[in-house]
């Protein structure tokens, strides 16, 4: 069992940064492999960033590369989505995702949290 909260959303203005985190409860970190998904308005859900239950290995969509980074901290039970140079493409709620499957990784996730908005003004 895996229970995930998100929190660090907020109104940021394009060019801004954000820093994402995900709180998980139930099993030890390094149990599970996480990731980040956005659902922007009238669109369904993408995936954002994932990193492995190593904690050492990442995979982003090529939209995010060079300005979203994905971390984890085994001690505070928690990962991050660090995100600089916001665009207004941005805006969405982010989902932060738990994969205790150990396989699809980094697309398949078995656990959600409830979203968090982010929006990005121009």
């Amino acid at each position: 069992q895996a229970h995930l909260v998100e929190s660090g959303g907020g109104l940021v203005q394009a060019g801004g940064s954000l820093r994402l985190s995900c709180a998980l409860s139930g099993r030890t970190l390094s149990s599970f492999a996480l990731g980040w998904f956005r659902q922007p308005p009238g669109k369904e859900r993408e995936f954002v960033a994932a990193i492995d239950w190593s904690g050492k290995t990442t995979h982003y969509t090529d939209s995010v590369k060079g300005r979203f980074t994905i971390s984890s901290d085994n001690g505070k039970k928690t990962v991050y989505l660090h995100m600089n140079s916001l665009k207004p493409e941005d805006t969405a709620v982010y989902y932060c995702a738990a994969n205790t499957l150990g396989r699809g990784w980094p697309y398949e996730y078995d656990y959600w949290g409830q979203g968090t908005q982010v929006t990005v003004s121009s």
